[in-house]
């Protein structure tokens, strides 16, 4: 099968010009400059007017499957994403059961091959007591090991020294790390609960409880077990300006050897959103302040920040209810992450160049992902068209994660995701997922 794209503004690898795709079966075959003759296809759309970006790689998302389906699973959540423009995901291990046996890991890889509407990967948990398993593991498969250093799910708070040190002192796989240090959050939970009755710690105290401290603590604590065993280190969702001080601007990507990534809600909202929006915000780490938003943001055109994510968390709106100690942390946002970039691109936080690279290019660099990311020929073609010139009103109505709901509803923005292609087939289109699921694939690695 052959489709040409023709006439699109093409945006990748920093220039945005008029070209045509012409996509042959899963892959691209040709980008052709605009003015240059045009192949037959037995396919043709008409891309005048619409922007064409690479598919989004987001590399930090909570599908919830197994043991937490009644508020997400792989198919409604990789739904979502194809209707976001994101065509490639990484699905974290704090499920139930934790994603940290071998056996538990390949479910999970059966699981999305049966029913993930997008490509897929899954992190490897480190617990204190499965160092052990690390030679088994195919670092082909896996985009890497994922380490809470800071209070989480089950058994998956590593805080045994020697446990640590097992797992920075490989040197084969990426680790990705959740860094909040727990006896500082102890600590400040103490100092508000000897104040106030637990009933009145509502949202406003969480950014005080799971402070800058407790993210800087903890993340300076992983960077510097990385660079005394020389580890591949990637700091997941950076909330803290003072954080940004741990990360080097100077060296190309390809060149790191500790990398970070942002989330879109760190770069949405502030504290004074809590008023709003309550527990709706309320993530790990938490949203903070407005100089730590305008520090990232920043810090994203500094290059001290690598790739942008979402952090996609669904919960209930009934497990969001209580105070900040009660209410669960996480929420959905994978539907919208790339119209809250392109957003923040119109806005001139950053450029819709750097937004491709943001959430395309540089997570397939990251994480050495074969063959996706960018519009290159013999590249699997995973693109997004977007209409530049239809703005999109989130609604209940047309959310598809599972949990059903968007910090984002009521919210305008000035793009609307056209067209979602996920290894060459349409998967989303107009505002409707197509009848048929396309055919997906584990991601793979060149670490």
């Amino acid at each position: 099968m052959t489709t040409l794209l023709i006439d699109a503004l093409v945006i990748n690898e920093g220039v945005s010009a008029i070209a045509s795709v012409l996509i042959e079966n899963e892959k691209i075959a040709a980008v052709i400059p605009s003015g240059m003759p045009l192949p037959p296809a037995e396919f043709e759309i008409d891309c005048n007017g619409l922007w064409l970006l690479p598919g989004c790689i987001d590399d930090q998302v909570h599908f919830r499957e197994p043991g937490l389906t009644h508020k997400a699973d792989i198919e409604t959540e990789s739904r979502a994403a194809a209707a976001g423009g994101v065509t490639s995901f990484m699905d974290m291990p704090n499920t139930n059961p934790t994603t940290t046996t071998l056996d538990r890991l390949q479910w999970k890889l059966d699981r999305g091959q049966e029913t993930a509407w997008v490509n897929y990967s899954f992190f490897f948990g480190g617990t204190n007591s499965n160092y052990t398993e690390l030679r088994k593991l195919n670092s082909k498969v896996i985009p890497g090991i994922k380490l809470f250093l800071g209070s989480s799910t089950g058994d998956m708070l590593v805080d045994d020294n020697h446990a640590l040190n097992s797992f920075f002192e490989q040197r084969d796989l990426l680790i990705a790390t959740h860094c909040e240090h727990e006896k500082t959050i102890k600590k400040n939970k103490e100092f508000y609960l000897a104040q106030f009755d637990a009933e009145k710690l509502d949202i406003s105290f969480h950014p005080l409880i799971r402070d800058t401290e407790a993210c800087y603590r903890s993340s300076a604590e992983a960077c510097e077990l990385a660079s005394r065993n020389g580890s591949r280190l990637h700091v997941l969702h950076i909330s803290t300006g003072r954080e940004l001080t741990l990360f080097d601007a100077d060296k190309p990507l390809k060149d790191k050897r500790i990398t970070s990534e942002v989330c879109v809600h760190h770069l949405w909202f502030t504290d004074r959103d809590y008023r709003k929006y309550g527990n709706r915000i309320k993530w790990n780490p938490a949203v903070k302040s407005m100089q730590d938003r305008d520090a990232l943001r920043a810090g994203l055109k500094e290059g001290k920040l690598d790739i942008v994510a979402t952090d996609h968390a669904p919960h209930l709106l009934s497990e969001k209810e209580g105070n900040c100690l009660k209410a669960a942390s996480g929420g959905p946002l994978i539907q919208h992450s790339l119209l809250v970039m392109l957003q923040l691109a119109d806005e001139g936080v950053v450029s819709k160049e750097e937004v491709v690279a943001f959430m395309a290019h540089k997570p397939a660099e990251l994480f050495s992902i074969e063959k996706r990311g960018y519009i290159r020929p013999g590249y699997f073609a995973d693109l997004v068209l977007v209409d530049p010139t239809r703005s999109y009103t989130v609604t209940k109505e047309n959310l598809l994660s599972k949990c059903g709901w968007s910090p984002f509803e009521g919210m305008t923005f000035d793009h609307t995701i056209h067209t979602t292609f996920v290894n060459g087939h349409i998967v989303y289109q107009s505002g409707r997922l197509s009848d048929t699921r396309p055919p997906v694939y584990a991601l793979r690695y060149n670490h």
